[in-house]
Formats: C-alpha cells, structure tokens, sequence
C-alpha cells in the first residue's frame, strides 16, 4: 500500500497539517508531495489533483480523498490508533474532530496560521473569546478525563493532529489555554513530526501575499524565525 498525501505551505496550511501529522504519528509510508499556495487562489491549478481545488488530497490505489476530515476516516478503516480503543476516549475524540472541523470560525479568521512568526495580536473580539475559551475548556476536559499527555488519553490519536495547529497558533499568537491546555500545546508541539513540520516551514522561501497581508492583519509580527 503506497499512499501519496498531497499538501500545501508548511507556514500557513492548517487544513493540510492535520493529516500529515495523523500518518507521521501512526508511522504510515507515504509520499509527501507540496503544493504550495502561490497566489491567493489556486483554485484552478489544484484542480488538477483535487475535485475541491483545495488541499490535503490523499490518493491510494486509484482513489482520490479529499478533505482533512475525508482522509482521516478512510484512514480510520484501515489502520488502528486513529481513534482511541477505549470506548469513552473514542467518543469524545471524534466529537472534538468533528466539532474542530465544523467550527472555531474566529480563530481561523483572526489568528491566521504562520508557524515561523510571532504576533502581538490585536485585540480580541468575542467571537474569538469565546472560541479560545472553548478550546481551554476541550482540552482541560479531555486531559483530566482520559489522563493524558495526549487529549484523548496516553497514545497520539486524530483528537491531537486536528488540533496540532491550535498548538502552533497558540505559540503565535500567546492565546491562554489554561493550564492543562498549555501542558498539552508544549508536549505536542515536541512530536518528533511537529518539530519535522516546523523545521521544514521556517525554510519555506515562499511568501504568498494574501496569506502575508492576513497575517499583519491579526496584528503586529514581533519576531519572525523563517529563514526560507
């Protein structure tokens, strides 16, 4: 089985992240292949490889699967630990996938994703409050109930990679997650693949404009670690 994972910029692609971390953390073979954004739509270029124009894309044996959320339960049908084994971990991890995927529309929005920068951001909107605050309360829930490190118990699981660029904005931008939230953000962020993902982000030489401009929008860049 040869799985190949199409994704975007390691900077700024949170969609793309996710399941990228899922097969480094499973250990899956795959061929890792990068579309970087090059203008603000690439809509008709990733056409050519997507039917959404959109990224990640996976293709396995003739099949092309779309959406973060897509590869992760076809994934899920084909190999173990993408969900918790425990029944009451396993729920509650695929309603915070789900509730992650649907949701948090502010911090998309006012907290852009750029892994190699940091921001004083401007100040918050009660959209983004209440996202935030919802994100401290997901992970303290998750860690306190199924013990940790990882948000839905001791292994790595789906809850974690589609949360991982939760960690990366957090560092960006200084959100409080709480306690318990913060442990979290500081163990992910130690995976060998996030330190893999980071690495290969601050050399990223691309900058795509509109991705840049929404990153000033969010507020003031007070350091900036790429060196792509």
């Amino acid at each position: 089985m040869t799985y190949t994972l199409i994704t975007a910029n390691r900077n700024y692609s949170s969609w793309s992240l996710r399941p990228w971390l899922l097969m480094k953390g499973l250990g899956l073979t795959f061929e890792d292949q990068l579309q970087p954004f090059t203008k603000p739509s690439n809509y008709e270029e990733f056409r050519s490889f997507s039917p959404t124009g959109q990224v990640p894309v996976l293709l396995d044996e003739g099949r092309t699967i779309h959406d973060s959320l897509g590869i992760t339960l076809y994934l899920s049908d084909r190999h173990d630990g993408v969900w918790p084994k425990d029944p009451d971990a396993r729920a509650w991890a695929q309603c915070a996938v789900v509730e992650m995927h649907s949701g948090f529309s502010a911090l998309r929005n006012d907290c852009t994703m750029n892994v190699g920068v940091r921001v004083k951001p401007k100040p918050m909107s009660d959209a983004l409050k209440t996202n935030v605050a919802r994100i401290a309360e997901l992970f303290a829930e998750g860690l306190s109930r199924f013990g940790g490190p990882f948000l839905a118990g001791a292994t790595f699981s789906a809850a974690d990679a589609f949360f991982a660029p939760v960690a990366f904005r957090v560092r960006t931008y200084g959100l409080d997650v709480g306690t318990a939230g913060q442990a979290w953000v500081d163990h992910i962020l130690s995976h060998p693949a996030m330190l893999q993902w980071e690495s290969e982000a601050l050399a990223e030489s691309w900058r795509e404009a509109g991705h840049e401009a929404e990153l000033r929008a969010a507020g003031q860049v007070i350091a900036d670690y790429r060196t792509g």
